[in-house]
């Protein structure tokens, strides 16, 4: 297992604190730096398993910035965003219908829509107005017995 130079470590760390797997990681240090490592040796930069506790204070600190960072800030992250996700759903429905997979693509509409109504967010509309817009009008109407009575027997006549 040869040293790995510093802008691999770096990469690793920072891949496992945004919670990336190990495989995933040891499979991204290959496509980008063209390294073979193995899921064993990525875990060593983790300074939450057991194989990475004595990783050092240099890894660790770029370790917990990075995850702090990747806690707080959803904004780098492309499906976070409405657009990004109804993008991607408009590129799936026209490959759908590309393999006349009609069920998928039906499916796939279903889900745009819904993105497109904010049916998965915590918003709520509040559209009960009353006239032109206005607040609703609330009246309190004090009643007897009696006509209350006359009102139901009416009532039962007609029907």
């Amino acid at each position: 297992m040869a040293a790995l130079p510093d802008a691999i470590k770096v990469f690793i760390v920072q891949s496992l604190a945004c919670f990336d797997t190990i495989s995933r990681t040891a499979k991204a240090v290959r496509d980008e730096f063209g390294v073979e490592v193995s899921p064993q040796q990525c875990e060593r930069y983790d300074p939450t398993k057991r194989a990475g506790a004595t990783l050092s204070k240099k890894y660790r600190e770029i370790f917990e910035r990075t995850r702090e960072k990747f806690l707080n800030d959803t904004s780098g992250i492309g499906v976070s965003h409405r657009a990004v996700r109804l993008r991607a759903l408009d590129r799936a429905v026209a490959e759908a219908e590309r393999r006349n997979n009609l069920p998928l693509m039906a499916q796939l509409l279903e889900q745009a829509a819904k993105e497109s109504g904010d049916a998965y967010t915590n918003r709520r509309r509040l559209e009960h107005t009353g006239e032109n817009g206005g607040p609703i009008e609330n009246r309190t109407v004090v009643v007897d017995e009696s006509q209350v009575a006359a009102a139901v027997a009416k009532l039962e006549d007609e029907y």
